[in-house]
């Protein structure tokens, strides 16, 4: 039998968290554990029902929902809890906030059904929601826009070459099959080699590590076309 993933659902408005627990109430390997329509609602419903994986709206009342990420993260005990952050297109400038933060990936709200289905499963499984090509064109640009912020490449020398290479490929939003293939190992190398790089640089999931490429310098930003 297939583990179940719980879902916290956050979001500050009742209709779309409703929409949301219809969609994923009659999915076998999902269940809703709770909702909370603010921030400071989501944080207290994590610490009581330890979800895998938390749908977070970024605007609402008292607490947005990158600051919300950002508490979750540093609660000892919930480390493994992964976020779905859920946007719009009028809030691409809070997507590098919300991967610096500790999200696990993010979504537009206009994304269909079975969309959001794998985006949940990928999160839950412990990959990072970076492959769509708007997540790539967003952390290219804000990114770019934050130069000035970039950690020391020298936070790299505890990486080996090989986990550089594969660090930068991740940093491009490929899978693990895909890093195999253009490295020639076999997926199962390429996800050793990210977990190690993972452990060394403090990382607390992929999507962590992608955020560390671009600030290091390892990927360079491209201008967004």
């Amino acid at each position: 039998m297939t583990d179940l993933v719980r879902v916290l659902l956050v979001d500050d408005q009742v209709l779309v968290r409703a929409g949301f627990r219809v969609l994923l109430d009659v999915e076998d390997d999902i269940d809703v554990v709770g909702e909370a329509a603010t921030g400071a609602e989501a944080i207290e419903r994590c610490r009581e029902s330890r979800p895998d994986v938390v749908l977070m709206d970024i605007r609402m009342p008292d607490l947005d929902g990158i600051e919300a990420t950002r508490r979750i993260a540093a609660i000892p005990g919930l480390e493994r809890v992964k976020v779905l952050i859920l946007t719009t297109y009028d809030t691409e400038e809070y997507v590098f906030d919300a991967l610096e933060a500790g999200a696990s990936g993010f979504l537009l709200k206009d994304a269909g059904p079975q969309e959001l289905l794998h985006a949940i499963r990928v999160v839950a499984a412990g990959e990072a929601l970076l492959a769509p090509k708007i997540t790539r064109r967003l952390i290219a640009q804000f990114t770019a826009a934050r130069a000035a912020y970039q950690v020391a490449e020298d936070r790299l020398g505890v990486l080996t070459q090989r986990e550089r290479e594969v660090l930068a490929l991740v940093g491009t939003g490929l899978s693990n099959a895909e890093i195999g293939d253009a490295l020639s190992l076999s997926p199962a190398t390429a996800k050793t080699h990210v977990s190690r790089a993972m452990i060394k640089l403090g990382a607390r999931d992929r999507a962590q590590l992608v955020v560390i490429a671009y600030q290091t310098g390892l990927v360079s930003a491209r201008p967004v076309t």
